[in-house]
């Protein structure tokens, strides 16, 4: 695979707005296992304080089934109690997924549900349109198609300025482009050194000018003792960086279409994430982690 000479520190185009190179995932700060709310806001706060610019969301980050939206209106919450100028921050939310409140995650991406989630998540926000809507998953009871047109329907309405589509096939991503035109900005899907499958998707995301937001960008690093936590780490020590940082700069590296949403639950790790913009990897070691993910098959 080819990698972008472009510095990985550079901003990134994410629809209308120019991003800084690594969002806030912020599911981790709303379902199980999640910190208080003042642990979370302290978060929200470090990432915006960074430099990040993009945060994602969805209506189903939440343990109870009382409590559709927690993520939402807790970073609605964070962006009223931050210094700087929140209009210059994207957030992103998403429909499609539903958590009965068993722990479980289901799907219903049915045009009812995905245009009522929607509306829901604008007032939650409190922002006039959603800045970026996404399908959360394709429904495999619900005729794509029929999703990707509720999708049409809220940028007509006005209640989103753009939409993407997360969890896709290379030939569900050009159904939707063929359906939602230029109203389509971003795919997302799941892309780190242990889960490079998606790279057709990546290259077609590239081909359409679209953003490539990558979803549990650290996969495995750091959690198992194998050879790809070695490589990375090795990489890290010798830079004075963790491997984390090192992951998401070879993605970084991988496509100028990729912007990295890393979940965090503390301050310093968002900003430990966040100081990855700042690294640049040598091309050899770049061809190294290549071949050792994959990347370069």
């Amino acid at each position: 695979m080819r990698h972008t000479h472009q510095p990985v520190g550079s901003p990134r185009s994410c629809g209308p707005s120019k991003v800084f190179p690594i969002g806030l995932g912020g599911m981790l700060l709303s379902i199980e296992g999640r910190p208080d709310r003042a642990q979370a806001i302290a978060t929200i706060h470090a990432a915006l304080d960074a430099g990040v610019a993009l945060i994602d969301s969805a209506s189903a980050y939440h343990v109870g089934a009382d409590e559709v939206g927690h993520n939402e209106t807790l970073i609605a919450e964070a962006l009223a109690g931050w210094h700087g100028d929140t209009d210059q921050i994207t957030v992103v939310t998403k429909a499609g997924r539903v958590r009965p409140g068993d722990g479980r995650w289901l799907t219903d991406s049915s045009p009812d549900h995905v245009i009522r989630t929607a509306e829901a998540s604008r007032k939650r926000l409190g922002r006039a349109r959603i800045d970026l809507f996404f399908l959360h998953a394709p429904d495999p009871t619900v005729p794509l198609v029929r999703s990707l047109e509720a999708l049409r329907f809220l940028v007509r309405e006005g209640v989103a300025a753009t939409v993407g589509v997360s969890n896709v096939t290379v030939a569900e991503l050009d159904l939707a482009r063929d359906t939602l035109g230029d109203a389509l900005v971003a795919v997302q899907n799941e892309f780190s050194p242990s889960a490079t499958q998606h790279a057709a998707v990546l290259r077609r995301a590239e081909e359409l000018g679209l953003a490539f937001l990558a979803w549990r960008p650290l996969g495995t690093i750091g959690k198992h003792a194998d050879d790809l936590t070695a490589a990375f780490t090795g990489v890290g020590r010798a830079h004075g960086v963790s491997p984390q940082q090192v992951a998401l700069a070879w993605l970084m590296a991988t496509s100028p279409a990729v912007i990295p949403i890393p979940g965090a639950r503390r301050a310093a790790t968002i900003r430990d994430s966040a100081a990855a913009a700042a690294l640049e990897l040598a091309p050899e070691t770049l061809r190294d982690l290549d071949r050792l993910t994959g990347w370069a098959a």
